[in-house]
């Protein structure tokens, strides 16, 4: 009998100890067989899961019973259910499916990790395929508009003339924001305020922005915050070809042209387009309120897949642009004893740029980028000319190393800039060299499921400044499923040039930097509290933002015993905070957006003008598209600019703009109409803006548009 008692005692065990086994799996893309990260698994029937980590790996302990019914979920994968046997003898590998038509998942390049917007520690915001294709078609010519719409960045005319541009993003003026091209430092410097304007979006996949500083992972001019224009890619055997023309009421012409191709071994982008725009004298004052701009763009870029583990890329960027604008007699017929004016800039710019990419495993990487561009540029005014080229260069190798816990990358670049003048000249600009070197190292620390840290540090040195130091802690919170929080801060610095958006031409010949000129230096801080949830079948996204910057030793102009001015750096800093709040409603293809900025930017250097000229102290913006069919879709923007205060201390009053569009589909031909600027508001109706003598005029700031209403039609086949 005790024999017997044994062995049911034996066998109870062991059936005991077997239910109480565990389970391990690995979860991948079905298409990709790449591993995915933060799938939940479930346990059907209970609350009981686990999720996977880098790796794609779930491990479930002390599993009872001898069968284990697991539900995996993932964000635009279908959900799947799995029965095993316990305990497993062979290797479990989970494969998810992509959704149908799932929504998009968003990787952030900038990042230099390509993490899921969802998991970063630093605040990214991402206009997407679908705002950057739509704006493809309302505004072709360039991405000044598309940016100008984002809450915290005012959109800035700086000549009334050619038309220039100046972003500034938190109150900052625009020299303070790196623009990038797929994280190459393409623009900036001696091109000016004219960079966003020779950018097409037809080329671009998404635009990613981080407000704040970003120094410590893009180096100098990223006080601000950073821009980073995504091109597109091509997709596997899915061929793209685009044809694109459009015509506004304010005599501009758009052809633009995309096309891409992929096989399993090679790849191709081409995108090519030209502008033709006519100089309008929309006021009829005998100015050009619309400059003539003749420009050519061409960027091709070729793909090579040696391996699955191996990326190599090269493209040429050319861009050859005739900017002309002043007096209207002058640009038709050339000058005469009684008209001169005229401000022309002809540029040309040749870029090389490679990059190559070479996979360890799943998650962690090498990469390698290098750029040279030439970019010449000539200025001829009535009283003043100028031709120089600016030849630049950037390299870089990072790598990127995942754990569990820890999301590091390591990476070092130099990069350096040369300024030469052609002769003759009459400017007081010398010529100069530059070479930096810098190498950074950033780590995401998952500290808990809910908290993750971002550390970051780079060292820059520069050849004519003294090295400095760039440390930055950012911090995501996950609160619950709907709320998360992310608080941050850093460093940054910005090399001193003569080349700020809002010179005018005419002014350069007579700002020379000062002999002692330093590095402005900063410190800022953003916060960020943000809410997301689906109730039935609407999605409320709701954000508040709060930011702060201070820069030390700003460079100013500043009169040099005589009557020539030069670049000093100021005894009191330059400081700007405020707050950003926005709302996002989608429902189907419904979208509502609602948001307001509020900053006060302040000179302390200037008691007698402490609030910063032009830096409007409200911003309101809101959105309204709809899609009434697959084929009917409508849209509604409007925004009011607050007071700014001018040079004099004057304030301007706020203002209204509107503007609607609506796009018609009929298979692969979309048509759109466009009209911005419906009420047709004018700087030039409150005030007249030209005064001074009519052979050399000056121009009063401008706080408000010039160009009026402007109407265009466009077409777009793809095929």
């Amino acid at each position: 009998m005790k024999k017997i008692f044994f062995l049911f005692l034996c066998l109870f065990l062991a059936q005991w100890l077997f239910a109480q086994g565990s389970f391990t799996c690995y979860v991948k893309d079905a298409d990709t067989k790449e591993a995915l990260p933060a799938v939940t698994a479930t346990v059907k029937g209970t609350r009981n899961g686990a999720r996977a980590d880098s790796l794609g790996k779930i491990v479930f302990t002390q599993v009872s019973g001898t069968i284990l019914q697991l539900e995996f979920s993932f964000v635009g994968y279908q959900t799947r259910a799995y029965t095993f046997r316990i305990p497993q003898t062979d290797s479990v590998i989970v494969y998810l499916e992509k959704q149908a038509h799932a929504e998009e998942e968003i990787i952030i390049n900038a990042s230099r990790t390509n993490s899921r917007i969802e998991d970063l520690p630093t605040k990214v915001e991402v206009l997407g395929s679908e705002e950057v294709d739509e704006e493809a078609g309302t505004i072709p010519g360039n991405i000044a508009s598309l940016l100008g719409d984002v809450a915290g960045i005012q959109n800035q005319r700086t000549s009334a003339t050619t038309g220039g541009i100046d972003l500034r993003v938190q109150g900052l003026p625009g020299k303070y924001t790196q623009i990038l091209r797929d994280g190459l430092p393409l623009f900036g410097g001696y091109s000016g305020g004219f960079s966003v304007l020779q950018i097409p979006p037809l080329d671009l996949k998404q635009v990613e922005l981080i407000k704040g500083a970003s120094s410590t992972l893009y180096g100098g001019g990223a006080i601000a915050g950073m821009i980073n224009l995504v091109s597109k890619t091509p997709k596997l055997n899915q061929p793209q070809h685009s044809l694109l023309v459009n015509y506004s009421s304010l005599r501009e012409l758009n052809i633009n042209t995309f096309h891409s191709r992929r096989n399993q071994s090679t790849g191709y982008t081409l995108f090519m387009g030209t502008t033709q725009q006519k100089a309008v004298d929309v006021n009829k004052d005998g100015y050009s309120d619309v400059p003539n701009v003749q420009a050519v763009f061409i960027h091709p870029t070729f793909f090579f897949y040696p391996t699955k583990k191996n990326i190599f890329t090269i493209e040429y960027d050319g861009t050859y642009e005739d900017r002309k604008g002043g007096d209207v007699q002058v640009l038709e017929k050339g000058a005469t004893a009684n008209h001169a004016f005229i401000i022309q800039n002809k540029s040309y710019r040749h870029a090389i740029a490679g990059t190559w990419e070479q996979k360890i495993n799943t998650k962690d990487r090498i990469n390698a980028k290098a750029l040279i561009n030439f970019y010449d540029r000539s200025i001829r005014t009535n009283v003043f000319g100028m031709r120089a080229n600016q030849h630049s260069f950037f390299t870089e190798l990072s790598y990127l190393k995942n754990t569990q816990q820890h999301t590091l990358v390591t990476g070092i670049n130099v990069s350096g800039e040369n300024f030469t003048k052609r002769l003759p000249d009459s400017s007081g600009i010398a010529n100069y060299k530059n070479i930096v070197a810098g190498i950074f190292m950033q780590d995401d620390w998952k500290i808990t499921p809910q908290v993750t840290a971002q550390v970051g540090v780079r060292l820059d040195n520069n050849n004519a400044y003294v090295p400095v130091i760039l440390p930055r802690l950012s911090i995501l919170y996950k609160i619950n499923t709907a709320f998360t929080s992310r608080l941050g801060g850093g460093m940054g610095y910005k090399a001193p040039s003569v080349f700020n958006n809002d010179v005018d031409e005419r002014a350069l010949r007579n700002h020379p930097l000062s002999s002692d000129i330093r590095l402005e230096k900063s410190l800022g801080m953003n916060w960020d509290i943000n809410f997301k949830k689906r109730f039935a079948n609407w999605q409320l996204t709701l954000n508040q933002m709060f930011y702060i910057t201070e820069i030390k030793h700003p460079v100013i102009d500043d009169i040099n015993g005589g009557l020539n001015y030069q670049y000093v750096n100021a005894s009191q800093p330059f400081n700007t905070k405020g707050f950003e709040t926005y709302m996002a409603l989608m429902h189907s293809g419904t979208e509502i957006y609602l948001g307001y900025t509020y900053t006060i930017a302040r000179q302390l250097f200037n008691p007698s003008q402490i609030q910063v000229p032009l830096s409007a102290r409200s911003k309101f913006a809101a959105v309204i598209s709809n899609e009434f069919s697959s084929r009917l879709r409508a849209c509604i923007e409007a925004s009011y600019t607050g007071k700014q205060y001018l040079d004099d201390g004057s304030k301007t009053p706020g203002y209204f703009i509107s503007a609607g569009m609506i796009r018609y589909d009929i298979h692969q031909l979309s048509l759109v109409f466009n009209c911005e600027n419906i009420f047709d508001y004018r700087q030039s109706r409150k005030e007249n803006i030209v005064y001074g003598s009519p052979l050399n005029p000056s121009f009063k700031q401008i706080w408000a548009p010039v160009d009026g209403r402007v109407m265009n039609v466009s077409a777009r086949f793809n095929f």
